[in-house]
């Protein structure tokens, strides 16, 4: 298949790159960059030593309706531009935030703007979304956050209060971008740890109650307190919520368990084993662990992705392999680096 990807400068535009470039059916053939029209794949990603002397390319939409799938890896409000001019037989994974809300006035309240419309959520390990994605020609990509927290929590919303759900989560500084900021440079970031967009005001915090609304059919109530932390790449998140009914620790691994038997890309780690997101760098993989706070009656679970993978590039190629009607996990064998 040939495929498209639109924004390719940018961090996950570099992951989908290095995924695509050992994907077995997926073959890149138009690679655009808006600000690197005309300079070398390698100049800003040199581990894809793979693309040889190939460049960055103009947008064309004639070329990108060409393509069988697009990757439209582009900042908030950018998409929409371009997903306007494609033919609604056209494969598109948009990897921004623009289809990802059902709500217009959440969009309006944390990006601003028009709405563009809503898109297939493409979370596959949630609910029944596995099937809708693989019968759908556009696919809304989740943010990395919500990824997470959303793998977290979604197994057990029957035992627990949606109304009083808490998530503090670190993302390594690839999760701002590449655009350059002084709150990004090494000396800011290097041995220190800092909240941001606090107090409720995240824009992945409507995202993730929608999706988990979806699945339990009450309104989710989630507080979210994001953190950055001094490391290029990858998410530790901790989510917690206070319980319905009485449940055990035994309870809870069955649970999970049962829930992510049959996924290849979550894993529920066994006692006494915590994720680290070392061990799923450079992966499509989640870990997750859990246990129950008897002491507050609250549960706990703490859970492990690349932000860049699972948490982007990885899960967009997730699910255009569902799209195309190929192996889930074309592409995406690989596990975790480690230490």
């Amino acid at each position: 298949m040939k495929i498209g990807v639109v924004g390719a400068s940018g961090y996950t535009g570099g992951e989908l790159l290095r995924l695509l470039a050992e994907h077995p059916s997926f073959e890149p053939t138009v690679i655009t960059a808006h600000a690197n029209v005309g300079e070398l794949i390698t100049s800003l990603h040199p581990q894809l030593d793979q693309y040889g002397d190939q460049k960055f390319s103009e947008l064309d939409i004639s070329r990108l309706k060409a393509c069988d799938l697009l990757f439209l890896a582009m900042p908030h409000g950018e998409s929409a531009k371009i997903a306007d001019q494609l033919s609604s037989q056209q494969l598109v994974v948009d990897l921004g935030a623009d289809y990802r809300l059902l709500n217009s006035v959440s969009w309006s309240r944390y990006y601003g703007g028009v709405h563009a419309g809503t898109w297939v959520y493409g979370l596959p390990e949630l609910k029944d979304a596995r099937d809708r994605i693989s019968q759908s020609k556009k696919v809304a990509n989740p943010g990395c956050y919500a990824t997470a927290i959303s793998l977290a929590i979604a197994p057990i919303l029957e035992s627990i209060d949606v109304g009083d759900i808490v998530a503090v989560a670190a993302s390594g500084t690839t999760g701002a971008g590449r655009s350059l900021k002084a709150s990004l440079l090494a000396s800011e970031v290097a041995g220190s740890l800092s909240s941001y967009k606090f107090g409720g005001v995240h824009q992945h915090t409507p995202e993730i109650e929608e999706a988990l609304a979806q699945i339990s059919g009450s309104k989710v109530t989630l507080s979210f307190t994001p953190i950055l932390a001094p490391m290029p790449r990858g998410i530790l998140a901790t989510v917690t919520a206070k319980l319905s009914r009485p449940l055990i620790e035994s309870e809870l691994r069955a649970i999970f368990e049962a829930r992510y038997a049959h996924e290849e890309f979550v894993i529920f780690l066994p006692a006494g084993q915590m994720p680290r997101t070392a061990s799923v760098l450079g992966s499509n993989r989640a870990q997750i662990q859990g246990a129950i706070d008897t002491h507050s009656n609250r549960v706990v679970v703490s859970i492990a992705i690349d932000n860049l993978g699972k948490g982007a590039a990885g899960q967009a190629i997730q699910n255009a392999n569902l799209m195309a009607g190929i192996a889930e996990n074309s592409g995406l064998t690989m596990r975790g680096i480690g230490v």
